[in-house]
């Protein structure tokens, strides 16, 4: 999986060109939730991992789509959305610009 951070990250920051393989800047360990998990499942795992978005998979294990914190908020539970960005913003994590 690749995305804007893995972008900024790995390959701006380091100053690859556009010549870059995708393997050099994606990142090649995710996560990912299933279409049918609780979205407070899936809030909690965000925050644990502190990832912003995660791909959506069926039971089948096919890509579905991508869900975002965003998208999260439709269902209007705003405490828990802070929570978990403040989870997301602790320093360190896999996703850290340290690593």
């Amino acid at each position: 999986m690749i995305t804007d951070r893995d972008m900024a990250v790995r390959a701006v920051a380091e100053g690859r060109g556009s010549d870059a393989k995708v393997r050099d800047v994606m990142s090649a360990k995710f996560r990912c939730c299933f279409e049918d998990e609780d979205v407070d499942d899936v809030l909690r795992n965000m925050g644990e991992i502190q990832v912003r978005r995660l791909p959506v998979g069926n039971r089948d294990r096919r890509l579905v789509g991508i869900v975002s914190l965003s998208d999260t908020a439709a269902g209007g539970d705003t405490p828990r959305l802070g929570e978990v960005l403040r989870e997301i913003a602790q320093p360190g994590g896999q996703h850290s610009q340290t690593h």
